[in-house]
């Protein structure tokens, strides 16, 4: 790796990706509805960066050796700090301008001074009934402690003085866990509207309600924070503990983890704030966010304005797999490509439920990362068990704030009968993979599933990701082996067709990009086109720059962070998209001298994905879906309406902004669908004379 290979750092980089998102919230063409939901998404990744991207820059701050690596580091953060400032004043302002919006919709979200008599009343009543017995406001004076505070909730500091003039500081939990953060209330004399008020301003309204028989209050006043703790896990060694044991441990440790970041009201006096920093003890390398009144507009993701006419319309998904027909013989006619939420998920769990009753199979292997609430995965796994099948279920209990719902999973599994285990030391299994082992004429053939998306139905109705359902034998025997890696670590099976992290993915990209290399030193054609969530792994990077100074033509379209500066070569172009679906999918397409590859991948391309991971990277051999996947990819490279250009300072300029007047709109997933739907229509008739 060069000294001197130009980064971007990834941490800003993810800053630049969160912008994206806040350029929804500001886009006056996106839905009303659909603005306030993107705000929410704005407003929950900050928290997620805080917890872990911030948490990890802190943390090596704090005990990096030697001063110049520490204010390294310390520079970084204060270059976060800054950047969040900007991103937080921008999503103040479009707050505001949704709020106007909404009002021109007949939609509106009041605060407490703008309650008609009737309304106040209301709010009045549903205080004293249903919030006051919520609360436990607690004094911070300075002979009080501060309680430990929940990261996931938002509070109040509460400023008193005194009918005697004195003064005194309290602070109180919003109770948003056990209340609604959104209200109805009813609207203003003879109008048609919708009128909402937060939780926070109902309270405001009646705060000296909250101190009634204990203080004489000559005035009460509210401001809002909250705080964001590290995220990291800290299992230790625990030899004599299961994994399970640590993993549920480690989590009552998250909740007393430091604190990271403080966001709180800046209309906050100076001295209740000062008294809240001292309490939370916090540190130098801590961040501080002045925002508005509001805190925790990952709420609004949740707004519960029912007009469909202000949201996106609702898409229908394709179905593939008739119902009526055998899954089995329909795979044994050829493989199946998947992508959703344009195709249903509905194969996925039919091909789980299929299996859990059909006769001829003896054996269900699955990866188990991130499952849906009432998840009908698990519930054909039980089933399978059941009906007397062999079960295994790899439940990765290390996946990121899944912890506490994949410890009850692997409970529940547990105790139907399927046979549960936690992976390898050390690595965490993000493959998504399930083997079926079915006899058939006195042997047993695979069937198999490899994915870029997990197995959750809730998150497959937004997140792009492709799933392939085959009856491939060789593919098959390498899926197979992957779960007997997972079961005996020890051992080290010999794939023929994939690659897995950490043994073979990183050296099999590797030499793929090299081969473009030496093809374009050669003077013939060369093309890299990526699609991936991150790029941020340095030897990747250097590797890409050295494809685009051989010649190479590289193309690459990433959703979050990209550490790779595309100004290095003129023949590097990256962009990202951001619409009405998450892009998750990983796609990795080389010319390879005119003998095409097209791989599909769990992994991004970050180093703990390839070298601490497992993971796993397929090939597409059946030309249809060959087709269909260049025709997705080439489809989201022209989008001129959603996509942005990742240029050497992440300015995320539109791509529409370069566009004339005349020039034809694509907008990527709107086309995507309508290609899969005739795609879908042309191949029916073929695959209904096949399974027939």
């Amino acid at each position: 790796m060069a000294d001197n290979t130009p980064l971007y750092p990834k941490e800003l980089s993810w800053l630049s990706f969160n912008e994206r998102v806040l350029q929804e919230v500001e886009d006056e063409s996106v839905p009303i509805i659909e603005r306030v939901r993107f705000l929410g998404i704005f407003s929950s990744n900050l928290d997620e960066f805080f917890r872990v991207r911030v948490a990890d820059v802190r943390r090596v701050a704090t005990f990096a050796k030697g001063e110049e690596k520490k204010e390294h580091f310390a520079e970084l953060l204060d270059r976060i700090n800054e950047r969040v400032l900007r991103l937080q004043r921008r999503s103040f302002a479009a707050y505001t301008q949704v709020l106007s919006d909404l009002d021109k919709h007949h939609i509106h979200l009041v605060n407490e001074t703008q309650l008609t008599a009737r309304q106040r009343q209301f709010v009045e009543n549903y205080f004293h009934s249903e919030v006051l017995p919520e609360l436990e406001p607690f004094f911070i004076d300075d002979r009080d402690t501060m309680p430990l505070l929940n990261e996931a909730s938002i509070y109040f500091a509460i400023y008193l003085q005194l009918e005697d003039g004195g003064e005194r500081f309290a602070a109180m939990e919003i109770p948003t866990d056990t209340l609604p953060r959104f209200m109805v209330i009813p609207p203003r004399e003879g109008k048609q509207e919708k009128v909402y008020i937060v939780l926070d301003n109902i309270i405001r309204a009646c705060l000296a309600e909250v101190f009634r028989n204990v203080l004489p209050i000559a005035r009460a006043e509210a401001y809002m924070f909250k705080i964001s703790r590290d995220a990291e896990l800290e299992l230790g060694e625990g030899i004599t503990q299961n994994i399970v044991d640590r993993v549920a441990k480690s989590l009552k440790k998250r909740k007393q983890a430091d604190p990271v970041r403080m966001a709180h009201d800046a209309a906050m006096p100076e001295v209740l704030l000062n008294l809240v920093k001292k309490k939370l003890k916090m540190g130098r390398f801590d961040s501080y966010t002045p925002g508005g009144r509001y805190h925790n507009s990952k709420d609004f993701m949740r707004f519960p304005a029912d007009s469909a006419r202000h949201r996106y319309r609702p898409l229908k998904p394709i179905p593939t797999l008739p119902e009526s027909e055998s899954i089995f013989n329909q795979l044994r006619a050829g493989d199946q490509l998947l992508y959703y939420p344009y195709h249903d998920f509905r194969a996925i769990t039919n091909f789980l439920i299929s299996a859990a009753i059909d006769p001829a199979v003896r054996e269900i292997r699955i990866n188990l990362y991130r499952v849906a609430k009432n998840s009908r995965v698990v519930a054909a796994l039980v089933n399978a068990v059941r009906n007397n099948k062999k079960v295994v279920a790899v439940v990765e209990l290390q996946a990121r704030f899944d912890e506490q719902a994949n410890i009850h999973w692997s409970n529940e599994l547990q105790d139907a009968g399927v046979e549960v285990i936690y992976g390898v030391p050390g690595l965490k299994v993000h493959c998504k993979l399930i083997s079926i082992l079915r006899e058939e004429d006195g042997e047993v053939r695979y069937y198999s599933h490899f994915g870029t998306g997990n197995f959750n139905e809730s998150t497959a109705r937004v997140y792009c990701d492709f799933s392939l359902l085959t009856s491939d034998q060789g593919l098959g025997r390498d899926a197979f082996n992957v779960f007997q890696f997972l079961q005996q670590p020890h051992l080290r099976p010999d794939y023929q067709n994939i690659a897995v992290s950490p043994y073979t993915n990183r050296p099999a990209l590797l030499q793929a990009i090299d081969r473009e290399i030496e093809a374009a030193r050669d003077g013939q054609r060369a093309e890299l086109f990526f699609k991936c969530n991150n790029l941020v792994d340095e030897e990747v990077v250097e590797r890409l720059y050295q494809a685009g100074r051989a010649g190479v033509q590289v193309r690459i379209i990433v959703r979050s962070m990209c550490s790779l500066v595309s100004d290095v070569s003129e023949n590097i172009r990256v962009i990202s998209l951001v619409d009405k679906f998450l892009e998750h999918a990983r796609v990795y397409i080389f010319h390879n001298r005119g003998e095409e590859q097209i791989w599909l991948s769990s992994a991004d391309l970050m180093t703990r994905n390839l070298d601490h991971r497992v993971e796993v990277t397929f090939p597409l051999t059946d030309e249809r879906h060959r087709q269909t996947v260049k025709k997705i990819m080439e489809t989201q490279w022209c989008d001129n309406q959603k996509a942005r250009v990742l240029d050497a300072d992440q300015s995320n300029t539109r791509i529409a902004d370069f566009c004339g007047k005349g020039d034809k709109g694509c907008r990527a997933q709107d086309a995507i669908y309508r290609y899969l739907k005739r795609r879908a229509a042309e191949l029916a008739p073929a695959q209904t004379e096949e399974v027939g």
